[in-house]
């Protein structure tokens, strides 16, 4: 009975193996995609990394440095905002400056009135050798030669403190253009016309020439990045090396830039090309970066779609091809 009841249990335990083992073999149907991956539209297309920028003549964007030093006081201007030429951005604490300014203000008062008392002074001196020289051309004796070579030397003395007078006067006028022409970097105007496209620093936060300290990055980063505000954007596509040979001559290059992560493709318009080869450390923005890679930075410009959300700094695909 022992025997049958084992022969049972074993070969109840076989069919439970064979029927584990089959259902851990079964694969699971892979799921669908979220989105398609990017085609190469090209018979031979290169494929190759890019990131949107505000469209330039020359360069990426619009990095402003301040020139001077010191907190933020005042913040005039929000991220997104669109400004022109000259527009205020932001202000740092200027009243130490103001306050040397002010200083050269008073000295030019001070000048102005040396200046003052120096030709009344002169004006006295001339106005007394006059009526001695005619004193002593009408009587030699009416006074002594002495007496009309001092007050010549009077007159002299006189005009030298007029000519020092008018020089400080115009040093002090120098000074106090060099000091309001400094007082007004405290205020951080726009370099042309274009968009807010970020700023790194709030009020309160100290700055100075090599811009804000990012407390995220633990490094220095503009004050203020500003783009073109043009209705075209950029992208700067970063060919690898070894496939730089592959690429098409200039006038037969032809893009299309792909959207991670969605199936939207824009067409792109060749623009220029940076003809140096650099490491490829611009789309991790890691400046220490180790790397081995070399890329060619070549620009295509592009007409943002109406419907489709694109932002400068975006990382896209793109494919170059010949037309």
């Amino acid at each position: 009975m022992r025997v049958k009841l084992l022969f049972l249990l074993s070969a109840i335990g076989i069919l439970i193996g064979l029927y584990s083992a089959y259902v851990s073999a079964q694969q699971p149907a892979p799921q669908p995609p979220v989105f398609s991956p990017a085609p190469d539209p090209y018979a031979n297309g290169i494929y190759a990394n890019g990131i949107i920028e505000s469209q330039q003549t020359h360069g990426a964007n619009i990095s402003i440095f301040p020139e001077v030093s010191g907190p933020i006081t005042q913040m005039l201007v929000a991220e997104g905002d669109a400004v022109k030429a000259g527009a205020p951005l932001l202000m740092i604490d200027d009243s130490v400056q103001r306050e040397t300014m002010d200083q050269q203000k008073a000295q030019i008062d001070v000048s102005t009135a040396q200046i003052s008392n120096a030709k009344a002074t002169l004006k006295t001196a001339a106005d007394t050798l006059a009526k001695d020289e005619k004193a002593y051309a009408t009587d030699p004796h009416a006074l002594s030669r002495d007496v009309l070579d001092t007050q010549r030397n009077m007159v002299m003395v006189a005009e030298t403190a007029l000519e020092v007078a008018q020089r400080q006067y115009t040093a002090q006028v120098k000074a106090e253009a060099a000091a309001e022409a400094l007082w007004r970097k405290y205020t951080i105007r726009a370099p042309r016309d274009g968009i807010v496209l970020s700023i790194e620093a709030a009020v309160g936060s100290y700055v100075s020439s090599q811009g804000a300290y990012d407390t995220y990055t633990q490094g220095y980063l503009p004050l203020v990045v500003m783009g073109s505000g043009s209705s075209e954007l950029e992208v700067r596509v970063y060919v690898d090396e070894i496939l730089i040979n592959r690429l098409p001559p200039v006038g037969k290059m032809s893009a299309r830039m792909y959207v991670q992560g969605t199936d939207i493709n824009v067409p792109l318009t060749y623009e220029r090309m940076q003809p140096y080869v650099s490491p490829k450390i611009e789309l991790s923005d890691q400046r220490l970066e180790q790397v081995d890679v070399r890329v060619l930075p070549i620009i295509f410009r592009f007409e943002k779609p109406a419907n489709v959300n694109l932002y400068q700094g975006q990382l896209v695909d793109v494919y170059v091809g010949e037309k």
